[in-house]
């Protein structure tokens, strides 16, 4: 005896027939090829193992990401901060031949753009809040041994832009508040004991620096943490430990260097003040080239020139450094190049604001049987990711005050991973949103989706 399949109820049909089939699974390769990234321009194992530098790694990892973004089929300019990045790399590129040093100008606009394909392969490939979880504990992974490294070797860093103890500290610092938002995403105690060792690991490592600038940057990531803290009186008490921590661990030696931030001797005749007289040229390129600047690159091989006859104890500064983010920007790319990084920062700031995207999420789901938005395990997550990535910008943007860091991949690769987490966030509220409409509508349809009797 033959018997009949057994009928669904239209609801049933109306839910088989909306459910997602399962497409092909998408390859890790661009994933994996952002990984190594990450490994060899902030591990920089090519500086510890020499026979690697025969071999330029970093490069080929960058043109293969950017291969394999034009090989996926998911390539998108449409992210403001790419659209001002490539206008960046143009206005560069338009200053290599008229430079008064054509080599270097031409350097920094190569080592751009090398950046801006470890930018687009995490954009394109860094798409989900599992993969951006799984890359940000690669990063503190690679700044751990970093950190290690760095202690046992009083404050220095591996080599390469990484060297010098204040571009160090400057890296740690925006290590700090990523651990720290970190364990607050964590679910299990494992993994916030972990984050927690290394927090404790990357404040101790910006001590060893002895870095004065650092120091700073260190104190205004303290106030950001906790201002934008969820637990406010765990995490002051946490500040607390850190604190004495440093206390217990520093030697004198870093409370004498740290008070000396205000002598006479540092302010006037020390490095501040050779800084704030080396500034005061950096403004005088700016005044007398506005709009344009003199050229990525070129702040050491121009400065002479501005110099007038002027010393600084006796020494000329031809061929110095600005040791200022800021004052490298205004005279090497003019307004021009400050509109563009002042728009980036502010659209990195829009992006890491997750809770921006939650009202409209709230609308949808009410119309169906979803739990409150603010308490999705991956919204949470993602809100906490956006506070780690802005944390390490505000410490990169602080520091650098004092550091010529402009070129250096630390705030590009942050803004890559900003756009991904808008752009992975906005693509799983989009998903949440529609199962919430089908839901709502199913009850709906169930008249017009009701099997009909056979006359």
């Amino acid at each position: 005896m033959s018997h009949a399949a057994p009928q669904m109820s239209g609801v049933g049909q109306f839910r088989a027939a909306g459910r997602l089939q399962p497409g092909p699974k998408e390859s890790n390769v661009g994933f994996y090829l952002v990984m190594l990234a990450m490994l060899f321009e902030f591990g920089r194992p090519q500086d510890v193992l020499t026979p690697l530098k025969a071999i330029p790694i970093p490069t080929l990892l960058d043109v293969s990401l950017l291969i394999a973004v034009l090989a996926s089929g998911k390539a998108t300019f449409s992210n403001t901060q790419t659209k001002l990045w490539m206008g960046l790399l143009g206005f560069m590129a338009l200053w290599v031949p008229f430079a008064n040093n054509n080599f270097w100008a031409f350097a920094i606009l190569r080592e751009m753009t090398l950046f801006f394909f470890f930018y687009l392969g995490i954009v394109t490939f860094v798409n989900t809040t599992s993969r951006m979880q799984s890359l940000i504990f690669m990063w503190l992974g690679v700044h751990a041994v970093l950190a290690i490294n760095g202690i046992l070797h009083h404050g220095q860093g591996v080599g390469g832009w990484l060297g010098d103890e204040n571009d160090f500290g400057m890296e740690m610092n925006v290590a700090v508040p990523v651990a720290f938002f970190m364990y607050q995403a964590s679910s299990n105690q494992r993994g916030k004991l972990l984050y927690m060792v290394l927090l404790g690991l990357f404040v101790m490592t910006v001590v060893s620096t002895s870095s004065r600038g650092a120091f700073l940057g260190l104190l205004a990531l303290g106030t950001y943490c906790w201002l934008y803290s969820p637990r406010k009186v765990m995490s002051l008490i946490l500040g607390i430990c850190l604190v004495g921590l440093v206390l217990v661990a520093a030697p004198q030696e870093y409370w004498d260097r740290i008070s000396s931030i205000t002598d006479d001797s540092t302010m006037e005749t020390g490095t501040a003040g050779q800084r704030m007289f080396t500034w005061g040229i950096g403004w005088e390129i700016f005044t007398a080239n506005p709009i344009f600047g003199i050229g990525q690159g070129n702040f050491p091989w121009t400065v002479g020139e501005y110099m007038g006859g002027r010393t600084w104890q006796t020494k000329s500064l031809a061929g110095r450094q600005a040791h200022s983010l800021y004052f490298t920007l205004m005279p090497e790319l003019g307004l021009v190049g400050v509109i563009i990084f002042g728009s980036m920062i502010y659209l990195n700031y829009r992006d890491t604001r997750v809770s921006q995207f939650l009202s409209s999420m709230g609308r949808s789901m009410s119309m169906g049987r979803h739990k409150d938005p603010l308490k999705d395990e991956q919204l949470v997550k993602a809100t906490l990711f956006g506070n780690a990535i802005l944390g390490g910008m505000i410490g990169y943007l602080v520091t650098s005050a004092f550091i010529s860091t402009l070129y250096y991949p630390t705030f590009w690769i942050l803004m890559g991973l900003a756009v991904a987490l808008r752009n992975s966030t906005q693509t799983y509220i989009a998903s949440q949103r529609d199962a919430a409409i089908s839901v709502g509508l199913a009850p709906k349809m169930t008249h017009w989706l009701r099997p009909r009797p056979v006359r």
